[in-house]
């Protein structure tokens, strides 16, 4: 199985040249908040290596809903009428039109994998179960894997996250060091995004220890077992860079 180690953003002092010199995929974060100019992205992608990948996160435009913190983070403002036709993964004119926008970025990146991440708010309940469906039976994903990374009480309904999958053809993003129990293989590419270590769903100050990934590099085996023929591993969290680096030194990479 290939194993693909980075960042969720280029979390190297030196920035992207730096980032350059010692990771080979990075996750930008930053198309999150708001989306880059189309000339901005062609720039990254001319600037870095050949053989550089980059995965996209999602504009927030189509998962987060405009009363979300990171929507005033990102300096966006809507018009009062328009703000139920954002977020959530309705199908509406709106967010179809901020999934072309996302996409033209990834297609000027050469990225292979868009990460839809949902927020917490987005909680299982049929009406958002048909949200997704309609969604992603809708738009044109122009070649991209979408790599679906719900959040909230979804982990307890992991029927309803398969089908899903299945149906929709979503890779099923998860911290597989937390919830290990919750590892999806439903198809050549697994992807898993790493959050630290503590009681509270995300710990970003958590440093992972030699044991933590030894046992990650025991998940991924069990991963390419079960039929992954690649596997993203992105850290996420403020030691990223150094996790990182210390996991591919481990894994031989």
């Amino acid at each position: 199985m290939l194993v693909k180690v980075g960042c969720c953003g280029f979390a190297v002092k030196g920035g992207m040249k730096a980032y350059y010199g010692q990771f080979k995929l990075v996750e930008v974060q930053r198309t999150f908040y708001k989306l880059p100019r189309l000339s901005t992205a062609q720039r990254w992608r001319s600037e870095a290596p050949p053989d550089f990948e980059f995965t996209v996160k999602c504009w927030q435009a189509i998962t987060h809903p405009p009363t979300s913190p990171t929507w005033r983070k990102a300096g966006l403002r809507v018009p009062e009428e328009a703000k139920d036709r954002y977020g959530f993964l309705r199908p509406t004119e709106e967010n179809f039109r901020a999934w072309e926008e996302t996409a033209s970025i990834c297609k000027a990146l050469k990225a292979r994998v868009c990460v839809v991440q949902c927020p917490p708010r987005f909680k299982y309940t049929p009406e958002n179960a048909e949200n997704i469906r309609a969604f992603f039976s809708s738009v044109d994903r122009h070649g991209l894997l979408v790599a679906w990374e719900p959040r909230a009480d979804w982990r307890e309904h992991l029927d309803a996250i398969r089908r899903l999958c299945s149906e929709l053809d979503l890779i099923y993003v998860t911290d597989v060091l937390r919830h290990e129990d919750a590892i999806m293989v439903l198809g050549p590419v697994f992807y898993t995004r790493l959050h630290g270590l503590a009681p509270r769903e995300f710990d970003y100050r958590y440093k992972y220890t030699d044991e933590d990934l030894r046992r990650l590099r025991a998940i991924l085996r069990r991963v390419e077992a079960e039929g992954a023929e690649e596997a993203y591993v992105l850290f996420n969290n403020v030691h990223m860079a150094d996790d990182a680096r210390r996991f591919m030194e481990m894994m031989g990479l």
